[in-house]
């Protein structure tokens, strides 16, 4: 897990006014069934100066009131209950298009694939390095900046 928290070096540039209003209300929910990794995630999204919600399971998530104002979702793929791909299309199913990055320990090609061609922003092996979640987690704030 010690990859995963923010080094010293981490590129955050300087932003508007506007743009720190936008950036503090997004909220980066976290699934993960792992506490020791939703911890970790959840550590690393607030360097960022993100507001993060972390869910120890799909189910608990699809339950919470976060599920309307969720900006970007960092899941797992393999937790018990519904796994990461099953939650994305059940999210795709009700019409919510939230940019969704996975973070998995079993990334086998086929799994990686169906997840980015149902429009996944990202598919990351753990362990991986936190700046190339942070890049995936600006792009997602960047493009509802467009928006």
């Amino acid at each position: 897990m010690e990859s995963l928290l923010p080094p010293g070096n981490l590129s955050l540039r300087r932003l508007s006014v506007e743009d720190q209003l936008l950036k503090s209300a997004a909220i980066i929910s976290i699934v993960d069934d792992d506490e020791s990794m939703r911890c970790a995630l959840k550590s690393l999204v607030a360097s960022l100066g993100l507001k993060a919600h972390a869910f120890a399971s799909a189910e608990q998530f699809l339950q919470s009131q976060r599920l309307d104002d969720t900006a970007c979702l960092i899941t797992d793929l393999q937790m018990p209950g519904l796994n990461g791909i099953e939650l994305q299309n059940l999210l795709l199913a009700q019409g919510r298009h939230i940019p969704i990055i996975f973070v998995t320990a079993f990334a086998e090609e086929p799994m990686r694939t169906r997840a980015l061609k149902a429009g996944a922003l990202g598919f990351l092996s753990k362990p991986f390095e936190s700046q190339t979640l942070a890049d995936l987690i600006e792009r997602v704030i960047d493009t509802s900046r467009k928006t």
